[in-house]
C-alpha cells in the first residue's frame, strides 16, 4: 500500500506555476535576467569575458536573494522593513519600567553615622580635592 506523508503546517505550502517556482520567485528571476544578461553581453567586449561574467553575477544576486530568503513566513524586504523600522525609524524606548517593591521595606537613603559626622566637620567651602 502506497504512503503518503502529509505535512502538520500547511501554512508553508506554496502555489507554484511555472519549473515549480512561485509567482515570486519568477518575477525575481525574470527581473534578474533582465539586469544580468544585457550587462554581460554589453561588457564583454569591453572588460573581458571573466570579469563581465562576475559582473553579471555580483549584479544577479540581490534579486536571487530577494526570491529566495524568507525568515519565520515573511519575505526579506519586510523583514529588512521592520529592522529599519526597530533601530533607525522608532527610538529605543521602554514601555515599561517596573517598581522596586523591596526597594519600601528597606530604607536605603540613611547614612551610616560616621558618614554624616565626618560631612559635618567639612567646612562649607571646601570640597576635598587639591
Amino acid at each position: 500500500m502506497a504512503y503518503v506523508s502529509v505535512p502538520n503546517d500547511l501554512t508553508k505550502i506554496k502555489s507554484k506555476l511555472a519549473f515549480n517556482l512561485t509567482k515570486r520567485q519568477l518575477v525575481c528571476f525574470g527581473g534578474a535576467a533582465l539586469i544580468g544578461i544585457p550587462t554581460y553581453l554589453f561588457t564583454r567586449s569591453v572588460i573581458g569575458n571573466t570579469a563581465a561574467m562576475l559582473l553579471m553575477i555580483a549584479l544577479m544576486l540581490p534579486c536571487f536573494f530577494f526570491a529566495m530568503y524568507e525568515r519565520d513566513g515573511l519575505p526579506f524586504e519586510k523583514v529588512l522593513r521592520n529592522i529599519v523600522r526597530c533601530r533607525i525609524l522608532w527610538p529605543r524606548t521602554r514601555p515599561y519600567k517596573t517598581e522596586n517593591f523591596y526597594a519600601y521595606l528597606t530604607n536605603t537613603r540613611k547614612e551610616e553615622p560616621c558618614l554624616a559626622r565626618h560631612k559635618a566637620k567639612k567646612a562649607p567651602g571646601k570640597t576635598g580635592r587639591r
